[in-house]
């Protein structure tokens, strides 16, 4: 349970808004503050399990298109560089640059495309537990 709290705290701190820097001792630019996936879920963070936290840098070659899949737990991503166009089917399609930061939907199967001419690289962070499935390919 202490896990849990401490990673319920660390999270809070990172998805909060900013302080200003005479409140922090530094600069720090906001990327997201949000409790909703893009699509409007709430996110929420599983429970029964000590949090597990896994950071991925995600590169798709230009062309290149992921599965169909959904997370278990949320996922905050942040385009390093290039565009990515996610299809979320009957929620429509989105389109993410360089430089943008978003909570992704976790019950809506989706996927990604890259159809520009430079790899798309995207910081990925899953804000999950021990025993969750960061990414479930769908059937």
């Amino acid at each position: 349970m202490r896990h849990r709290s401490l990673a319920a705290a660390l999270i809070g701190l990172a998805l909060s808004a900013p302080a200003p820097a005479s409140d922090r001792g530094y600069p720090a630019q906001a990327l997201l503050s949000t409790g909703s996936s893009i699509l409007g879920e709430p996110l929420r963070y599983p429970a029964g399990s000590p949090a597990h936290v896994t950071a991925s840098i995600v590169t798709l070659a230009p062309g290149a298109r992921t599965v169909v899949h959904r997370h278990g737990v949320p996922l905050f991503a942040y385009i390093l560089s290039g565009e990515l166009t996610v299809d979320y089917g009957a929620h429509g399609r989105r389109s993410y640059r360089a430089g943008q930061a978003f909570m992704e939907a976790m019950a809506v199967a989706h996927f990604g495309v890259n159809d520009g001419q430079e790899p798309v690289r995207i910081l990925a962070v899953y804000i999950g537990a021990d025993g969750e499935s960061d990414v479930i390919v769908a059937k």
